[in-house]
């Protein structure tokens, strides 16, 4: 045991002394996290979201029913901050009394068109008066009923903030839809569906983008550490005959990879160390990382991706194109397992990329394990995946990977 500790030993001061190694497995992960975390690190958090939204009333309203004041007095009521310490959800802008409302929209619309305003809202003039002749109730002036007036929300393509205010504008309106149906009698509570609300992995409060972000900043360091040091370290070492010098001791290759894969293993606890306790006591991330399935996906993905590491050694013949082989590699499966940003939005074309992609899942599985949402997939195709990558990996190297130049 003592020459396998040997091996792990070298491995891991050589990895720490060399500074290109240091940076980009150590300290780069460590700067990601505190670029990402200062940039996003609202995302999430519902006191720091609010929108600028308009709303222009056109409606006169209808005797006995003003319908289009509830939806003002809605969105006023979401206007205000529930506690001095949080943020509104909409900052409400309406046009003041006697000014002219076709210049004030206008104005409006200009304001929205160059991202001053996230949303206006329009209620058509005679909207209550046409929604209860829609319930049965005669028009006061013989005319025939119509459909009701559709609000009208403008918003602002391309612009995120945009569709997200216009989802709750929609969740708003929905509600007082239900208002207004209750108020016409036409709405039967007896056959309501009853939503029971239940939130998992947030017993100490709601989880922020941190949280999300600081298990796929450690499955990162894990991926780049096996995808970028282990073949540079086999190409370099076979092609400068450092790896010779092994084979004429006792070590043998099954144990030298015992002591490497130890060093290995030694790496990636410094890196997890380092970016948990960044995210945990810099950022207030709220994860608990030591409990049984947690560790599971943690030791699995160094698995992973020291197989992977040993793929692309296996398939390249020279340093520089193991280099290149890597880095193919990395962009893609990185930036499409949902490390960073959640992959949801991702088109059809590349849904096929993302679930074959082990780092989907591990990044997926290690969130659920620990409180930040559920396995997309379940943990059973999210530990399935990454081991068939691991068996697949270790085929392919056992035949064509060569220890020695001279092989």
């Amino acid at each position: 045991m003592r020459d396998i500790f040997g091996v792990a030993r070298t491995q891991l001061v050589i990895s720490l002394r060399e500074r290109i190694t240091l940076f980009w497995f150590l300290l780069f992960p460590l700067f990601l996290l505190v670029l990402l975390s200062l940039i996003f690190g609202s995302i999430g958090e519902t006191q720091g979201m609010s929108f600028e939204v308009t709303i222009v009333n056109l409606d006169l309203g209808a005797p006995g029913a003003d319908f289009a004041t509830e939806i003002v007095e809605t969105l006023q009521a979401l206007s205000r901050p529930s506690l001095p310490s949080k943020t509104a959800l909409f900052r409400l802008h309406e046009p003041a009394s006697g000014a002219d409302v076709a210049a004030f929209l206008e104005d409006e619309l200009h304001a929205l068109r160059i991202g001053k305003r996230d949303a206006v809202i329009v209620i058509p003039a005679d909207f209550s008066r046409v929604l209860l002749a829609a319930a049965g109730a005669p028009l006061d002036d013989g005319s025939p009923t119509s459909p009701p007036s559709p609000v009208v929300v403008h918003t602002s393509g391309g612009r995120t903030a945009s569709d997200i205010a216009l989802g709750v504008i929609d969740q708003v309106l929905a509600r007082v839809d239900k208002e207004i149906l209750i108020h016409l009698g036409r709405f039967d509570v007896a056959r309501e569906v009853q939503v029971e609300r239940i939130e998992v992995g947030a017993e100490n409060g709601n989880l922020g983008y941190v949280d999300f972000l600081v298990p796929g900043v450690i499955l990162m360091g894990f991926f780049t550490a096996g995808l970028f040091s282990v073949p540079g370290t086999i190409l370099f070492g076979r092609e400068g005959k450092i790896l010779r010098a092994y084979w004429v001791t006792p070590l043998g290759v099954p144990r030298f990879l015992a002591g490497f894969s130890l060093g290995h293993l030694a790496l990636c606890a410094l890196q997890f160390v380092c970016v948990w306790a960044l995210g945990r006591f810099a950022f207030g991330a709220r994860l608990d990382f030591f409990q049984p399935l947690a560790i599971v996906y943690l030791a699995l993905s160094v698995v992973t991706f020291l197989c992977l590491g040993f793929l692309v050694a296996a398939l390249a013949k020279t340093p520089n194109s193991g280099m290149a082989i890597a880095n193919i590699i990395n962009m893609p499966m990185m930036f499409l397992g949902g490390l960073f940003f959640p992959t949801g939005s991702v088109p059809p074309g590349l849904r096929v990329i993302l679930l074959a992609n082990p780092v989907t899942h591990l990044a997926d599985g290690l969130r659920a394990s620990v409180g930040v949402g559920a396995a997309s997939y379940g943990h059973a195709v999210a530990l399935a995946v990454p081991c068939a990558w691991i068996v697949g990996c270790v085929v392919v190297a056992s035949l064509r990977l060569k220890w020695d130049v001279a092989r």
